[in-house]
């Protein structure tokens, strides 16, 4: 039983996910053009899941830096993997405030 495990991670480390990444856009597009048309959800919400696309577009541009400059990948030089996270804390920030202010909005009926 744990062989069967190990070759179907082994089958699954093997695999090259670029395609899946790539067309992976499709469907947060598709939730992103959602979660604009509820009203009920405020801006700052919004604008953070719309910021991790940005986070995707910065990672991607400072791989193919990483890339040409230091031929290696990015999780290999610490200091721009840390530039390129730092977006995603960026929007995660943005999302969290969002819904503690929508959290905040929220009418409390005591009975």
């Amino acid at each position: 039983m744990n062989d069967l495990i190990f070759r179907f991670i082994d089958k699954l480390g093997s695999i090259n996910n670029t395609f899946l990444f790539a067309v992976s856009i499709i469907p947060y597009a598709i939730f992103l053009y959602y979660l604009y048309k509820i009203k009920t959800i405020n801006i700052f919400v919004k604008t953070g899941f719309s910021l991790t696309v940005l986070f995707v577009f910065i990672t991607i541009l400072v791989s193919i830096f990483t890339l040409n400059y230091y031929d290696t990948t990015l999780v290999e030089v610490d200091f721009l993997h840390g530039f390129a996270e730092s977006f995603l804390t960026l929007s995660d920030f943005v999302i969290l405030f969002g819904f503690i202010m929508l959290l905040n909005c929220l009418e409390v009926n005591n009975s």
